[in-house]
Formats: C-alpha cells, sequence, structure tokens
C-alpha cells in the first residue's frame, strides 16, 4: 500500500565534502533515509539548489559544506528563495552564522556570556590579557583562514573583514543541539586536543539555561541550530558560535533513543514548515 506524503522536499547536501574528523555524507543519506519514510525526498549538491528548489514544497539545506567554497552559488540561492517565496529549513532569517559571524561583535556589546570579541584596531586593547589571540574571518567556516598571534603580533593584524578574540585555555568545547527552540541533545569533546572525538554529555539546569538564551535570541520558527560553547578556565560557559546554517548533527555519536527523538522533532517541524503559507517574496 502506498505510504501518504507529507509533501516534497529538496535536501541539500555536498555528498563528496571532506571533513576532518567526521563523513558528512553518512549523516546525510541516514537522515535523508529516514525523512523519505513521510516525505518525498530529492538529494542536490549546493551549486544546483537555485535551479531546483521551486518544484518543491520545502528545501532543506544541510551538510553542504562551508559556503565560502561556493559563494556566488549560495547568494544566488539565498536571492532566489527569497524572491521566489521560497521555504527554507533552516529560515534564512538566521541571525547566527548564517549571515556570517559578525554577531559575536553585537553580543559581545550586548553583555551576552561570549568568548570577547573585536573587530577595530582601536578595540584591541579591550581585549583581555592573554598568551595568544585568535584572528578569523568574518565569512570562515571549519578553521579556514583562522590564525593565531601572540600580544606583540596583534598591533600588525589588519582587521579588515577579521575577528579579534582571546585565545581561552578553555577545560572542552560542549555542543547543544535544537530543533526549533526546544533542546534535543548535548555531547562535549572532553579533549581539547581531539575536537571530534565526542562523547554524549548531560546539561545541568544552568547549562540549558545558557544554551536555551541564545536560541531564544535568534528566534527561528523552525530548522536545527547547534550552540557550540567552552567551558572557560572560571567555570562559566561562553558561546564559541551559533550554528543555523547547516550544522554538523554528530548523530552517530549519540544513542538510539536521542537520535530517534531528533528525527521525530525534525520530521514534525518539517510538516509545520510544509503546511505553512509560503513567505512573502521579498526581491533582494
Amino acid at each position: 500500500m502506498p505510504r501518504m506524503s507529507n509533501g516534497t522536499l529538496l535536501y541539500v547536501t555536498d555528498l563528496g565534502y571532506e571533513a576532518r574528523g567526521r563523513r558528512y555524507c553518512d549523516e546525510d543519506i541516514w537522515l535523508s533515509g529516514r525523512l523519505r519514510e513521510e516525505f518525498d525526498v530529492a538529494l542536490c549538491h549546493p551549486r544546483d539548489a537555485a535551479t531546483l528548489m521551486g518544484r518543491f514544497d520545502a528545501v532543506v539545506v544541510r551538510n553542504s559544506g562551508p559556503v565560502i567554497h561556493y559563494r556566488e552559488a549560495y547568494e544566488e540561492f539565498r536571492a532566489a528563495a527569497r524572491a521566489g517565496g521560497v521555504r527554507v529549513f533552516n529560515p534564512l532569517s538566521g541571525k547566527g552564522d548564517m549571515s556570517g559571524k559578525g554577531y559575536l561583535l553585537d553580543l559581545f556589546r550586548e553583555g551576552y556570556p561570549v568568548i570577547p570579541t573585536v573587530a577595530r584596531r582601536e578595540d584591541f586593547g579591550a581585549l583581555p590579557a592573554a598568551d595568544a589571540y585568535v584572528v578569523k574571518p568574518v565569512l570562515g567556516a571549519d578553521s579556514v583562514g583562522l590564525r593565531f598571534v601572540n600580544r606583540a603580533a596583534l598591533d600588525g593584524v589588519d582587521p579588515a573583514g577579521m575577528l579579534v578574540q582571546p585565545r581561552i585555555p578553555f577545560a572542552y568545547e560542549v555542543s547543544f543541539y535544537f530543533v526549533g527552540r526546544s533542546f534535543q541533545y548535548a555531547l562535549y569533546a572532553p579533549h581539547p586536543e581531539a575536537r571530534w572525538v565526542l562523547e554524549p554529555y548531560q546539561p545541568t539546569a544552568a547549562d540549558l539555561e545558557f544554551a536555551q538564551r541564545f536560541v531564544d535570541w535568534n528566534a527561528l520558527p523552525h530548522g536545527i541550530q547547534r550552540v557550540d560553547a567552552c567551558r572557560a578556565p572560571g567555570g562559566e560557559l561562553l558561546l564559541v558560535e551559533l550554528e543555523d546554517l547547516n550544522p554538523y548533527l554528530s548523530l552517530d555519536r549519540v544513542g538510539e533513543k536521542e537520535r530517534e527523538g531528533f528525527v521525530r522533532a525534525m520530521a514534525a517541524s518539517l510538516r509545520e514548515l510544509v503546511a505553512s503559507p509560503r513567505p512573502r517574496p521579498r526581491p533582494e
């Protein structure tokens, strides 16, 4: 007996993208297969999304790699999706990494618990003393273009298009995964030198309050977000980044209960998106 479909999805992924320490393609093959249980799903490369998306009820942007590798195609996709009133998962209104890392400046100025971040030479002196400083592109991803400098070399840094932060001697990094504004699971890297060797993490109430604050700030009605943080020397959590474009989910690192719960939450969010009115066309 044919199953009833809840809609058609264009699942955007780059199955050939090589990431350090993990295999994006395995996750997308598995996840798109699970979504196919109740949706009609077609996979496409990010360079083809703008051409194909008009034939589907919604576009799901997943492990498509850093957009810096196909910036022109990505901007074409965004413009066409806005102009055509296309439903996109995640919606293109995200204020996190989807729009570059400039939000870290805004959050720092507004007093949110983030790693101190500046982008102007005259603000370098406001950074706390550190053994080294991180210089990274506003539009960077996957550590592309990131470098470390000592305090003496900081004055020679050209801040154009860059962000500058102190290098925090953190105890570990931890990531909180959300569908919509609902928490799903957390993972952490107990050994800082092995960033992608992740283990399940049991967050405290304070940890969840920390992560929820950023998800609520971003205010996405649908989609997947990953709040990446580090445990600072004083014991507090500091935001590293808010990934709201195509966060890798590390589903192979969680238990079956968490994995199944995530699939159910994602499918429910997609059903709501497909059933919602199309966004009003907004030519850029």
